[in-house]
C-alpha cells in the first residue's frame, strides 16, 4: 500500500465534494485525507486528496475522477515537486505552572504557537509537514492531549511549470 497526493480543480458548483466523495466511497477507496477551498477565481475549487492503494488502485482513482464532469484537472503532487502543508490544534491538560513551561518548550522546538490559555489547558497550533505533526504529537504522548484537529494537507506544485489556467 503506497499513498498519493492528487490535486483537482474542480468547479465551485453546490455537491461537487459530496460526488467526489461518492465515487471513492462507491468503489471502496480509502481518502486518508481531503482538504477543499476557492481558488483565485471564485469559479473553481482546489481540493487536495490523500489516497491509499496499490498502483492499480491509484491508477484507477486517477482515472475514474477525471471523469467526473466537475473536474476541470486532476494531477497527482510528487514530493520532490510540491510543498505539503497540514494544521493541526492540539488541546493539552496542564495542571501546573512547570508543566506549561515543559510543554511551552517543546512548543518552541517545533516552532509551533499556543493560541488559548485556559485554567487547565493549553491550546496548540502546529503547521507544517505530515512527518512535523506527527513527531510533535508523538512528543507530547506524555502530557494529556485532550483533543486534536488535523486539517489534512494542502499542497500547490514548486515554480510555475505547472500552472492550470483556467478560462
Amino acid at each position: 500500500m503506497q499513498s498519493k497526493v492528487f490535486q483537482l480543480l474542480v468547479d465551485n458548483t453546490s455537491g461537487v465534494l459530496s460526488r467526489i466523495s461518492g465515487l471513492f466511497s462507491r468503489r471502496s477507496y480509502n481518502i486518508e485525507s481531503i482538504t477543499a477551498g476557492t481558488t483565485s477565481n471564485p469559479k473553481y475549487t482546489r481540493i487536495t486528496i490523500v489516497a491509499t492503494g496499490d498502483d492499480e488502485i491509484l491508477e484507477q482513482i486517477e482515472k475514474q475522477v477525471r471523469k467526473l464532469t466537475d473536474v476541470r484537472d486532476i494531477r497527482e503532487l510528487e514530493p520532490e515537486s510540491s510543498v505539503y502543508r497540514e494544521l493541526a490544534m492540539i488541546k493539552v491538560a496542564t495542571d501546573s505552572p512547570d508543566h506549561r513551561l515543559q510543554v511551552a518548550s517543546i512548543v518552541d522546538m517545533f516552532r509551533a504557537k499556543v493560541i488559548d490559555v485556559a485554567d487547565e489547558s493549553l491550546i496548540i497550533e502546529i503547521v507544517g509537514n505530515t512527518q512535523k505533526i506527527d513527531a510533535f504529537i508523538s512528543m507530547m504522548q506524555g502530557y494529556n492531549i485532550l483533543e486534536i484537529a488535523r486539517t489534512g494537507i494542502a499542497g500547490l506544485t514548486r515554480g510555475k511549470d505547472n500552472i492550470v489556467d483556467l478560462p
